[in-house]
């Protein structure tokens, strides 16, 4: 391999952190983000006649006027949700992401085990995870 093209490679390589993290950015900003146990209200612009959510287990949609939309996390996860109206078209058709709010949250390391607590306004323990050694190849 010749000397540019060997810098080319290093120059790609370098880039590729940035290229990932900005594609997992992009993919976020498509989605509608609600905490988990927290509501979102959506406002439409067309009266909504039916509401489909994919898992009603990780978040939940209710109607509170025709043109108003709640939206609630209720797991960690991702599902979608589709709104169509009285012709059957869709209004709205978008992935959800449910998460913790990070802001309030402590995590605790103990060797392999995490445990993160919600601290608002006591510490709760939210989820417990075994890391998983990655394995050599």
């Amino acid at each position: 391999m010749s000397s540019r093209g060997k810098t080319i490679l290093i120059a790609c390589i370098a880039a590729l952190p940035w290229l990932t993290g900005f594609n997992a950015a992009v993919a976020e900003e498509d989605m509608l983000r609600v905490y988990m146990d927290h509501a979102r209200v959506l406002k439409l612009d067309r009266a909504v006649s039916k509401v489909i959510v994919g898992n009603a287990k990780v978040a939940d949609a209710t109607v509170a006027d025709a043109k108003t939309i709640v939206l609630t996390g209720r797991s960690y996860g991702t599902t979608n949700i589709v709104l169509l109206d009285s012709d059957g078209n869709a209004i709205l058709d978008q992935t959800i992401l449910v998460s913790i709010d990070e802001g309030n949250t402590v995590r605790v390391y103990r060797q392999t085990d995490r445990s993160v607590l919600s601290c608002s306004p006591a510490c709760e323990q939210h989820t417990q995870q075994a890391e998983t050694p990655a394995s050599g190849g």
